[in-house]
């Protein structure tokens, strides 16, 4: 199972932009997919998760509002539409597929098991 995260690039502050994140290799079932992301010199933090049952979404508080999950479950792929960019967004963006992830486990790294390889967004002041 490979994972392409894409999107990324340079944009303004108050500006936008829509990750996306596809997949190929063997088929695979997920539970949930999330969008994680590492500043510089910062640790790895949750961004959204989608939880393909019901639909849930979830949010890091300093996005909420801002930015939007969505994915296609038919074709595994997951989406990150980002607006009102700011500075503090700039950050490597990797997406996350979980087979068996729990509501418990959705803010978490260890709640997934495929990751993509990371896209980069840099937001200028």
């Amino acid at each position: 199972v490979q994972l392409q995260a894409s999107g990324g690039g340079l944009v303004q502050a108050g500006g936008s932009l829509r990750l996306s994140c596809a997949t190929s290799g063997r088929t695979f079932s997920s539970r949930a997919v999330a969008w994680f992301r590492q500043g510089p010199g910062k640790e790895s933090e949750f961004v959204a998760a989608l939880r393909w049952s019901g639909g849930f979404t979830y949010y890091a508080d300093s996005v909420k509002g801002r930015f939007s999950i969505s994915g296609d479950k038919a074709k595994n792929a997951v989406y990150l539409q980002m607006n009102s960019l700011k500075p503090e967004d700039t950050a490597v963006y990797y997406c996350a597929h979980g087979r068996g992830t729990i509501t418990s486990s959705l803010r978490q790294k260890a709640g997934y098991d495929y990751w993509g390889q990371g896209t980069k967004l840099t937001v200028s002041s």
